[in-house]
């Protein structure tokens, strides 16, 4: 059984000191760094691009950093992000005109590569590529913005996909991003999921006069996710 990695979304922390910020959810116990892609015309928002993560590296990052591109189109960007400092890089199918290639471009660049599955967005696509992925990210609420509510419904998909990896034999990792928090984690790992992405549910905790502000929350997710045997 995989191990259960817990994946603080960057999209909810304090910018102007996001080195600091990313070192504190770090020792705190947090896993991966998650790193939110927006480009105000795949989705509504527009927020960092590779220039943050090669800074975040270069402030000292070593562990993973999990790139989320919700960008259109995808295989320009790849390289960029690659040679940044990338770990995972995951994109959205209805942003990739070949879905198979871009998945060979990330693997060429040499990251890890993974599709992403928006609420309303068909699992069919995992039929054809499951082969090619490391990672498949399930949306538990539409992309584009922050601290929105966890979609019920995706624990049905996330199922479906624990399902489709085992029979596979493949190692590949499940991650859910929205709405995740600690009265929630558990019930979305008894669905299927190990890898948690929590950005408001993590760094909403924050209090600036607190050094060890991420320690708890974090302990409590850990807590919760212990007590599930999937």
């Amino acid at each position: 059984m995989a191990q259960d990695l817990i994946a603080p979304s960057i999209l909810s922390a304090d910018f102007a000191r996001l080195g600091e910020e990313v070192d504190n959810v770090l020792a705190a116990g947090a896993d991966i760094v998650h790193f939110d892609v927006m480009d105000n015309h795949y989705v509504p928002n527009l927020t960092i691009g590779p220039l943050v993560c090669e800074a975040l590296r270069k402030h000292g990052v070593t562990a993973p950093i999990d790139v989320h591109l919700m960008v259109k189109p995808v295989d320009r960007i790849v390289a960029d992000f690659a040679a940044a400092g990338a770990t995972y890089i995951t994109f959205h199918p209805e942003a990739s005109e070949h879905i198979d290639r871009t998945l060979q471009l990330i693997r060429n660049e040499g990251c890890r590569g993974g599709l992403v599955f928006n609420p309303a967005t068909p699992l069919t696509y995992l039929e054809y590529v499951i082969d090619k992925l490391d990672m498949i990210l399930l949306m538990s609420v539409n992309p584009g913005f922050g601290g929105q509510s966890f979609i019920p419904s995706a624990l049905d998909k996330l199922r479906q996909v624990r399902q489709m990896i085992d029979a596979s034999g493949r190692e590949i990792r499940l991650e859910i991003d929205g709405g995740v928090k600690v009265d929630n984690i558990a019930e979305i790992k008894a669905a299927g999921a190990d890898t948690f992405v929590s950005g408001s549910g993590i760094f909403g905790h924050r209090r600036a006069e607190d050094p060890n502000r991420y320690d708890t929350i974090i302990k409590q997710m850990r807590a919760a996710l212990a007590g599930v045997n999937r």
